[in-house]
Formats: structure tokens, C-alpha cells, sequence
């Protein structure tokens, strides 16, 4: 079976052939990502384009806009966008496992990663990304020509006119839950186990042992190198019925696979979320990649690993983060001047890592949740250390220059990898480029990047602190952190004020024309609807359900005073949160009427609130019910 097309196969003439050599391969599909992370996947017959497929590898194909959602950009009396195949990307074949042909082969479609057209210009999420990749290069190189002694914090390079490309490099670890269908949470049982580590790397049984074989396997086979698939901290263990079958799975996992070129690394965390998925659907389980689909127990993260190397003409790679002396140093000042860049302005990078409401469910204090502006770099250069508590970390190998790279801790599996690795790397190059122009050696620059709060920088912010080696969240109070990395927004409204409220740090993305006025005001105006939206009809709802269930579990024997009053508070709290009368207006009422209004400001407000009450209210109810020595049926 043909799994990927090799490039000297992309052709007209090649991939004619290679069809006709793989009838199982029916369909061709145009895979285009727009600002909310959703990607195309239409089936196109081969027979329809096999002999035309010059002009299909050249212009796509057509859409009235209704398949992609481009809000500021392609308006319904302007709704004409293109699908343009990218040659440069890597092409797999999409089995359905559940469609045998006649020839006993599974039905197979051709995933050929593409840009949106609007206008005459690419209007997507794949197209901002190469757009940031090829800005880099470009500004990189130019760097090194400008300031000629850069060459000297490197070894086996001698002036600019050695390079032959600049290459940023990109890894996902994708963390997910997996379940079976039926299966009911309970809450206390998972953090529980949670908290007695009973899960994390153990052994897995059954169906989801076998699942995340296929899973590995699968990618293997699509040449994503995988590294490693293991159970993640959270879950219960399961219970046998049957032979090798399990029932109540609640489970989490986590699958890692080799670190690309950033561009071809972000289609491979989308592509790998849909391999994964068929794979464990196919043994009876089912998946979520929420960030945090269970509240009080730890949510699923995908940190982004972020490299950068010089490939040289004679062929040499060289680290550009890598110090000459390991033992000596941390980085090069290119590398801290990269750091710098994206901890100054993460307040408009953040926005494209945490877009949904379910992902600032996840990034709340505790659960190791990287929720803090600051980065830690290691104990000592001898001696890598790796701070899970803080934002972003240095990665490094002391046996390995290669492996030196930075981990943002804050995305979750569905966050927008092509945005925010293009943000990540505009703002590395606005701190790359202060750091050159401070003309500070590297001894100094160092010694800058661990300035205290209120100390001048010739760059970073005065009242910020930027490096911690502790962890943030046991060694500093609540206060100290809010002063010192900044207070993390609560709500998408709040994120998404960033563009606002940073408009300098905003011009950073709008360098060379990698992102526009535009794109942001569309990717603004696309989650600004789907957190509207979402919270009206999809949280409160749930939440109503989440308040009806709470119903009063006691008999008038055996009960105290204490009972009593508990349950009093509980209906009081209910009544607040989804209760009107004629007099007030419940919570969730204000809620539906701040959204209808466009009072955004005050919906994200009342959210907060909401939230927190919601909180409150299930740990009532879990203590009013402990308290119970008869429950009522």
C-alpha cells in the first residue's frame, strides 16, 4: 500500500502513473486550515482530474466560501476562494478501513496540504506560517551580514556567504483522554489516582494497548518517526470483561513522533490527531482532544518544541542556539535574543495559543499549568534541568548541540500551530534583533537576562522578571506572580484583548506582511464568535444540566443540622446562577443578555464569576453528599 507520495513523484506525469499503479486511491483531497484551526477535506474523485492533472496541481480548485470561514476577508457578496495545492508539503494517503474495495485494499484518498486564495492573496493559516518561515531566513542571514562578528559565537563558519538556508525546526507532544463510550466520570476516583501517580507510564491493557500499537504503527508508516507513546498522569484503571476486553476505560495518553521543518511539523499534528482518532475508534474507544475535559483533574497540553539551525553550502547544520562552550554557557546571544523576543511579546502571541474557552480551563494554577510569563534556562550549563512550572524552558543535551531548543509549555492540541509558531517566530526576531544592536557580549547578555523586577533592560520590560529556577507556583505567592510575569487573561475576551491593549507588541506580527491587519481582525473576529457562541449554547446549557442533577439527596432521618444548612447554601447558590424571578435576573440570564447586546466586556466579566460560582457549587454538593448517611433514591 502507498502511504506517501515521494516529491519526484509530484509531477503531472509521476502521480498520473503512481494513481493508475494504486487504483485503491479514489479520491484526491485539498487539506487548507482557516484562522480557526479547521481544515478542508472534500473528496474529488481521481477519474475527474487524472487527465488534467497539470492544471489541477496549478490552480486547485474553486469554492463559494460556505466550506471555509473567513470572517473580514471573504464577505458573502465576495465569497469566491481557491484551494491551491502545495507541492512543497508531504502527501499521505487517507485509508478508510471501514470501505473495503472489490480488490480487498481499503478505500484510499490522496491528502494534498493546500493554501487558501482570496483576492490573489493566501489567506490562511498555512499560508501565514511559510510566509514566517521564509521572513526568518531571510532576516537571519541578512543578520549575519550586517554583523559580521556573529560568525565568531559559532563553530565552522567564517562569514555570511557560507549559509546555504536557515531552518526552523518544530515538535509536538500530543496528549489526549481516551474512554469508552459508555463510560460515567467520576471525579474523585481520577484525582485520587491522580494524586498517587497511580497511572502515569503504566502499563496499558486490552483495547487501549492495542489502539495505541495501531497508533504508533500507523504513523510509522506515514513516516512521522514515531518516539514514544505512553499513559499520561491521569486515569483509573479499567476493568476487565471478557477476554482481553475492557470496559470503563478512562484513560490518559500521551504520543510523540520526530521534530520536522516547522511548516511540514504543524501538518503532521493536524494529520497524526486524525490517524490517532481512526485508530482508537476502530477498537471500540473513543478520544477527546479537549484541553481540559475534566474538571479538577490535569487537562491535556501539547508543548511546542522550537529550534533553529544554518544548513551551510558545504553542507555542515549549526545549532544557532548552541553556545561554542556547553559547559560554559547556556546559549548564544542569538538564542537568548530569541527568548527575549517571545517572553516580551507573548501577551499577542498567547492569543493563537489559547482561543477557547476549554483551553483556559486548563491553564489555572495548579496542575503544573504554564500559566506565567517567565522562562527557566536550567540549574547550572552543566547540568540541564528541566522547571515544568514556568512558560518556557530551555531544552538541551550536553552530548548534543543539536538538541538545544526552547519548549512552550502553553499550547494544548488544539491550539492554532501555524499561528502561533508564526507569531513565535516573528517576536524571536525582534528580540534576536535587539539583542545584536545592544552590541553586549554573550557574558553580558546573559547576566541582562536575569535582571530583577525593576531593573532597566535595554529591552525587556523594567517591572517584569523573565527567568525563575524555582517553582512559580509553591515559591511564589499569587501576588508575587501577578507582579512579576504578569496576570494571565481568565477569559478568550480577555486574550483577545491583547491585540488591543499591546498594539505596539502587535506590530511586531505585521513584519514584512507575515500577518495583516486583516488576518488578525478576521482570527479576532472568528473566536470572538465561536467563545460568544460556545458560552450561550453550549456552556450554560451544560452547566443547567450540570445544576438540575444536584438535587437534594436527603430524608428527614439521619440527618443534623449540618445537612440542613448545606443543602440551604447549595439551592441558594442554584438559585443565583440559573434562577429569574420577577424581581432579579439570574446569572445566567445577564450572561445571554451581555452577548446579545455585544457587551463583550461584561459577559467576559460575568464569566469569571460564573465559573467560580460553578466551582463552588460542586464542592458543596460533594461535601453536603460525604456528609450523608441515608440517600434518598
Amino acid at each position: 500500500m502507498l502511504y506517501v507520495v515521494k516529491s519526484e513523484d509530484k509531477s503531472p506525469a509521476k502521480l498520473a502513473a503512481l494513481l493508475k499503479e494504486h487504483p485503491e486511491i479514489q479520491f484526491l483531497s485539498l487539506l487548507a486550515v482557516d484562522f480557526g484551526n479547521n481544515h478542508t477535506d472534500e473528496k474529488i474523485p481521481v477519474e475527474l482530474v487524472i487527465d488534467d492533472l497539470e492544471d489541477f496541481l496549478k490552480v486547485g480548485i474553486q469554492t463559494d466560501g460556505s466550506s471555509v470561514y473567513l470572517p473580514e476577508i471573504a464577505s458573502i457578496n465576495n465569497a469566491k476562494v481557491d484551494l491551491i495545492p502545495d507541492l512543497d508539503a508531504n502527501w499521505v494517503v487517507d485509508y478508510n478501513y471501514g470501505h473495503i474495495l472489490p480488490s480487498g485494499k481499503p478505500c484510499g484518498s490522496l491528502l494534498i496540504p493546500a493554501f487558501l486564495v482570496h483576492d490573489d492573496k493566501e489567506v490562511c493559516s498555512r499560508s501565514v506560517l511559510k510566509n514566517a518561515v521564509v521572513n526568518f531566513k531571510n532576516e537571519i542571514i541578512e543578520l549575519f551580514k550586517e554583523n559580521p562578528t556573529l560568525v565568531n559565537d559559532y563553530e565552522g563558519i567564517t562569514s555570511a556567504d557560507d549559509i546555504d538556508d536557515v531552518i526552523l525546526t518544530s515538535a509536538t507532544e500530543l496528549e489526549f483522554w481516551v474512554k469508552t463510550p459508555e463510560s460515567k466520570t467520576d471525579i474523585e476516583k481520577l484525582a485520587t489516582s491522580q494524586n498517587l501517580k497511580e497511572q502515569y507510564w503504566k502499563r496499558t491493557y486490552g483495547q487501549v494497548r492495542t489502539a495505541l500499537e495501531k497508533s504508533l504503527m500507523s504513523l510509522q508508516n506515514y513516516g512521522f518517526e514515531p518516539e514514544m507513546g505512553h499513559k499520561e498522569v491521569g486515569g483509573v484503571a479499567s476493568k476487565l470483561s471478557g477476554t482481553n476486553i475492557h470496559t470503563s476505560v478512562m484513560e490518559q495518553l500521551e504520543i510523540d513522533w520526530k521534530y520536522d521543518k516547522t511548516l511540514l511539523a504543524a501538518d503532521k499534528e493536524l494529520l497524526a490527531k486524525d490517524i490517532i482518532k481512526d485508530a482508537f475508534e476502530s477498537c471500540g474507544l473513543s478520544v477527546t482532544f479537549q484541553a481540559k475535559p475534566l474538571e479538577g483533574v490535569a487537562g491535556s497540553g501539547e508543548h511546542h518544541h522550537i529550534g533553529a539551525a544554518l544548513k551551510l553550502k558545504n553542507g555542515k547544520i549549526i545549532n544557532l542556539f548552541s553556545p561554542i562552550d556547553m559547559s560554559k554557557n547556556y546559549m548564544t546571544k542569538v538564542g537568548y535574543g530569541a527568548l527575549m523576543g517571545i517572553l516580551k511579546n507573548y501577551e499577542i502571541i498567547n492569543p493563537f495559543v489559547s482561543s477557547t474557552n476549554d483551553s483556559l480551563n486548563r491553564l489555572k494554577p495548579g496542575f503544573e499549568a504554564p500559566v506565567c510569563i517567565v522562562s527557566s534556562l536550567g540549574h547550572s550549563p552543566e547540568v540541564p534541568s528541566r522547571n515544568r512550572t514556568v512558560l518556557i524552558g530551555l531544552v538541551r543535551d550536553m552530548g548534543s548541540k543539536y538538541a538545544t531548543r526552547f519548549e512552550l509549555r502553553a499550547p494544548n492540541p488544539n491550539s492554532n500551530s501555524y499561528l502561533l509558531l508564526a507569531a513565535v517566530c516573528q517576536a524571536s526576531l525582534q528580540g534576536i534583533k535587539a539583542t545584536l544592536k545592544s552590541g553586549l557580549d554573550l557574558a553580558a547578555v546573559e547576566q541582562s537576562f536575569n535582571k530583577g523586577y525593576g531593573e532597566k533592560h535595554f529591552y525587556l520590560e523594567e517591572n517584569r522578571t523573565y527567568r525563575a529556577e524555582e517553582d512559580v507556583f509553591e515559591d511564589y505567592s499569587p501576588e508575587e506572580r501577578d507582579k512579576l510575569f504578569g496576570m494571565p487573561p481568565k477569559t478568550v475576551y480577555e486574550n483577545l484583548l491583547a491585540f488591543d491593549q499591546n498594539a505596539d507588541k502587535a506590530q511586531v506580527l505585521l513584519g514584512n506582511n507575515v500577518f495583516t491587519d486583516k488576518i488578525i481582525a478576521s482570527y479576532k473576529s472568528f473566536m470572538l464568535s465561536e467563545w460568544s457562541i460556545e458560552l450561550k449554547d453550549r456552556i450554560i446549557p451544560d452547566h443547567l444540566k450540570t445544576i438540575r442533577r444536584l438535587v437534594k439527596l436527603h430524608t428527614d432521618e439521619e440527618i443534623t443540622d449540618l445537612d440542613i444548612v448545606n443543602w440551604e447554601k447549595i439551592k441558594t447558590l442554584k438559585h443565583y446562577l440559573m434562577k429569574d424571578s420577577l424581581d432579579t435576573k439570574s446569572l445566567f440570564t445577564r450572561i445571554r443578555e451581555a452577548l446579545a447586546d455585544g457587551n463583550y466586556s461584561l459577559a467576559s466579566l460575568l464569566q469569571i464569576e460564573m465559573n467560580a460560582q460553578m466551582t463552588a457549587l460542586t464542592k458543596m454538593y460533594l461535601d453536603y453528599r460525604r456528609n450523608l448517611l441515608i440517600i434518598s433514591e
